[in-house]
């Protein structure tokens, strides 16, 4: 009746407002933080730090979504947004990188690309080179030079 080998579902976890943890958090899922938090965060699903919510933390996750404060170091494997609200005093390590207007950075960037990136599509065709299509269009050049 029961399987044994049934994958268990991955869980949201949060950090309610009003709530002060501290230590050590390794989770599969997502993470949400709207209260305070105080240690380093790895966590292979994204971490959301809301409008009221306060990190101390240095975070490994996939996608990291800044709204409150943190500090410390972040590493995101996917992309960092850091919204309006948001501030963050650290240093980053991401594939991508968004700070909307008002978002403050203090710390340093640096952009690396994941192997999971590098099979995505770019967001647009590259530019094909420039060449001359005919002997048409040089002569045409050359008139123009000699001529003014």
């Amino acid at each position: 009746m029961f399987k044994d080998h049934k994958r268990l579902a991955a869980t949201d976890t949060l950090i309610g407002q009003g709530t002060l943890g501290e230590g050590i958090i390794k989770c599969e899922a997502s993470l949400r933080i709207e209260g305070e938090y105080r240690g380093d965060i790895e966590c292979k699903g994204d971490v959301v730090i809301g409008e009221c919510g306060i990190a101390r933390s240095n975070i490994t996750a996939k996608d990291i979504t800044i709204a409150g404060n943190a500090f410390g170091d972040i590493v995101a494997n996917g992309r960092l947004i850091l919204t309006s609200s948001g501030q963050l005093t650290g240093n980053i390590t991401a594939n991508a990188l968004i700070i909307q207007e008002g978002g403050k950075l203090y710390g340093s960037c640096q952009m690396v690309q994941t192997a999971d990136s590098t099979n995505r599509p770019q967001n647009g065709p590259e530019p094909a080179p420039r060449r001359e299509k005919d002997s048409n269009v040089k002569e045409t050049k050359e008139k123009s030079r000699q001529a003014g």
